[in-house]
């Protein structure tokens, strides 16, 4: 997955974020790996923010989004347990940073963005970068009921709620992390579709979001 521009410098920033994760209590080595791999700087678009790549926090990227901070996207993933092979719907393709992880992970990964010139932008990158992952420009609160149904689905921005038309889409035994509440602080909640069907829901704590809008695919 190294790019030309993915230099031994970069390499060795890596590796001391993956320590100031496992730090914070990320145990699945897996997710840590796959962080220690994928070059953020590749994903960050403003120059003014390249030298702080591997600085555990967010950035600004185009159309009003933001790509997460390693933190929140090794802690998503870790909390989906993720396998090879996994099919995964991601809801708020972003950067597509995390939708990278999710690839290097070896997860067949489906991606929705609603904003069209970040769609765009990002499945370029993908591209260029050789990252296999279905992207689409869509609402992401109506998910992609034509693929359903998913092993994981990992929504990456705000909720107010959990849309039911993604629980829907959830396989039976699947799991959903989606961050839930309509105010600057959401709770993330993992939530588990049992061998019965029943959904069980795991509060995981506070993190911050952009809001996920309904009905809006701009």
């Amino acid at each position: 997955m190294n790019a030309p521009s993915d230099n031994y410098r970069h390499q060795g920033l890596r590796r001391r974020l993956v320590e100031v994760l496992r730090k914070r209590g990320v145990i699945d080595e897996a997710v840590l790996a796959a962080i220690g791999s994928v070059p953020r700087h590749l994903f960050i678009d403003d120059t003014a923010f390249l030298s702080m790549a591997y600085e555990d926090t967010a950035f600004p990227i185009p159309c009003g989004q933001t790509i997460s901070q390693p933190y929140t996207v090794a802690i998503q993933s870790e909390l989906l347990g993720l396998m090879p092979g996994h099919r995964v719907l991601e809801v708020g393709t972003g950067s597509g940073y995390q939708t990278a992880v999710l690839a290097h992970l070896g997860c067949k990964v489906f991606s929705v963005e609603r904003h069209k010139p970040l769609y765009l932008q990002t499945k370029d990158r993908l591209a260029r970068l050789g990252i296999r992952a279905a992207l689409f420009h869509g609402d992401g609160y109506a998910g992609l009921p034509k693929e359903a149904p998913f092993d994981r689905i990992i929504v990456t921005c705000g909720a107010p709620e959990v849309p039911e038309r993604l629980v829907e889409q959830l396989r039976t035994g699947g799991r959903m992390v989606i961050p839930v509440g309509e105010g600057e602080v959401q709770r993330m909640l993992l939530v588990h579709r049992d061998q019965q069907g029943a959904l069980i829901r795991l509060d995981k704590g506070a993190f911050r979001f952009v809001p996920m809008l309904k009905d809006k695919a701009v």
